[in-house]
Parts: structure tokens; C-alpha cells; sequence
């Protein structure tokens, strides 16, 4: 390859990873504008989804080998099996962790978040074990080259479907009653309230949306790479620097975010090492905080930060 060659490769590789980052990004959004918390179990909805899937999908033994599973069922009902799971995961966490904690802090509500992505881990790693998982592709045809730059048909499926989530929920938001009822209740609860709108059924709501964006984001990019446990702790903390690269409450910006750190991690890993991948992420929300704490789309009041805990 000539080094320009090598470079759109990086570049591609980059905006596939950071497809997968912005649908987790987008899931930190949707809860913390409705919310106001910050949920570090999101990447907990990914792996649930790719794992329900994968079972569903294909031969598998559960619990040690005592529980032999060979549904095999049809890819698409595999995926909605997946994406379902996830949402009632999702709205268990809100009804039983989220909700009898309202009236407690915005820092403890994160700390229950964070309690149930490692029980959710802990629950994953008992049914399904250390062993790495994958999924078969979904369409199987020869990789396409552009600019030089090997394009496999599956991160075309990750770079389309994170399209089609933006575009999605932007006439979600905006031209459904339950999209718009969501959005009153991010921008004043009060009021929310006082037109009838029940806040608390659209926290749960949130908390579906953002599990279903979850688990769509694990399951699509399972062909790709092996999925295993304890992937979802990544996944959220890489969603995250994407969601306050983005300001914190721009679902456009958090995309934005989220292509931009899986570009930067793609580059850093071609031009200088593999092992320092993760670390630039790191970097990149230092910088992002020391520098701008709004985000790259705007900077946020005091009243914005403070409900997230920061």
C-alpha cells in the first residue's frame, strides 16, 4: 500500500469504530437529557444484545457447557430477539434501580449505573463464559475499495445503520408525540408535569431507546470483531469521551464526537502503535475538558454541568 493508500485505510477504519462509539453516544444522550444521568451501564445494553443474538443465531453453550443451546433461528429475528432483550434489561434497570433512587443525588444515581454495569457483566460472564463470540456477516460479498481503502460490506451495515439511527431519531424527536413529549420533559420537568406528561414513564422510555441504540450497536458490529464479556466496559467509557465531546446534550454533536475519537484512535494505532488505542482516548477527554468543557458544538451553562455531576 502507498502511504495515501495507508491512510484512507486508517480513515475508514476509524469512522467504522467511531459509528459504533456515536450509537453509544447517542444512548448517553437520550438518557441524560430526559434524566439527567449519566448511565455507565450503556455498554452493558451492547454486549446483552450481541450475546441474546448470537445465541438465538447460532450454537451455543451456556453456563459452563451444562446448557447447550442450537436455536439457529433467521439473522433478522436474531437481531430483534437481541434488541428486545436488551430494552427489558434496560427498563428493569430504570424501574429498579433508577427510579427508587430519584430523589437521592445526581452522583448517586450514576454510582447505581455503575453498580449494574458490573452485575450486568458479572451476569454475562456466568451464562456465557470468557470465550469469544462472533456473528456470521450479513452480506456475504466481496469487500469494496475506495481511494484504496478495503471497504468490508459489514462496516458499510455499521456506517448505515448509524445513519439511519440519526436520522431516525431526529423525526422521532421532532415529529412524534412521544418524541416530543421526551423533549419537554429534558427541557423543563415542571412544566412537563403540568401539561400531564408522566416524567417518570419517560424516564423509562429513555432508558428503552438508549438500550435498543445499545444493543443495534453491539449486534452490527459482532461480525467484525469477537465480542466477549467484558467489552462493554470500554464501550461506555469510549461512548462517554464521545457524549462530552459533543457537549453533553447534542445527540449531532455526540456523533460527531464519536466518529472524530474512533478516527483519532484509528490513526494513533496505524502511525504509532496498536497499544497506544485506548490511551488517546484518554488523551482526548483531557483535552477536551481542559479546553473546552462545553464540548466542540457550543459551550454548556453551569446548571448543565451540575446536572450531570461534573
Amino acid at each position: 500500500m502507498t502511504p495515501s493508500e495507508q491512510l484512507a485505510q486508517y480513515i475508514v477504519s476509524g469512522i467504522t469504530q467511531g459509528s459504533i462509539y456515536a450509537l453509544i453516544a447517542l444512548g448517553f444522550v437520550t438518557i441524560f437529557n430526559v434524566t439527567g444521568i449519566i448511565n455507565f451501564s450503556q455498554g452493558e445494553f451492547a454486549v446483552i444484545g450481541a450475546f441474546l443474538a448470537i445465541t438465538v443465531a447460532q450454537k451455543v453453550s451456556l453456563f459452563r457447557g451444562q446448557l447447550p443451546v442450537a436455536l439457529e433461528w433467521p439473522l433478522p429475528l436474531a437481531i430483534l430477539v437481541g434488541v428486545l432483550g436488551a430494552i427489558l434489561v434496560g427498563m428493569l434497570l430504570y424501574r429498579f434501580g433508577i427510579q427508587p433512587a430519584r430523589h437521592a443525588s445526581v452522583l448517586s444515581q450514576i454510582v447505581v449505573t455503575i453498580g449494574a454495569s458490573i452485575a450486568l457483566r458479572g451476569m454475562v460472564l456466568l451464562a456465557w463464559g470468557t470465550d469469544p463470540y462472533r456473528l456470521a456477516p450479513f452480506t456475504a460479498a466481496k469487500p469494496l475499495r475506495l481511494f484504496g481503502a478495503v471497504i468490508t460490506r459489514q462496516s458499510l451495515w455499521v456506517m448505515g445503520l448509524t445513519f439511519v439511527a440519526v436520522v431516525g431519531l431526529y423525526f422521532f424527536f421532532r415529529f412524534t408525540m412521544l418524541g416530543k413529549a421526551l423533549r419537554a420533559s429534558s427541557a423543563n420537568p415542571d412544566a412537563a408535569r403540568l401539561m400531564g406528561i408522566n416524567t417518570r414513564r419517560m424516564g423509562l422510555v429513555a432508558f428503552a431507546l438508549s438500550a435498543a441504540l445499545g444493543a443495534l450497536g453491539g449486534i452490527v458490529i459482532t461480525p467484525s470483531i469477537f465480542m466477549t464479556y467484558d467489552r462493554g466496559l470500554m464501550l461506555s467509557l469510549k461512548g462517554f469521551v464521545a457524549m462530552i465531546m459533543g457537549g453533553l446534550t447534542d445527540p449531532f454533536g455526540a456523533v460527531i464526537g464519536g466518529l472524530l475519537l474512533g478516527t483519532v484512535e484509528s490513526l494513533a494505532a496505524g502511525l504509532i502503535s496498536s497499544g497506544y488505542r485506548d490511551a488517546f482516548t484518554f488523551v482526548v477527554l483531557f483535552l477536551v475538558l481542559l479546553l473546552r468543557l462545553g464540548g466542540l458544538v457550543g459551550r454548556k451553562t453551569s446548571q448543565e454541568l451540575e446536572r450531570a455531576g461534573l
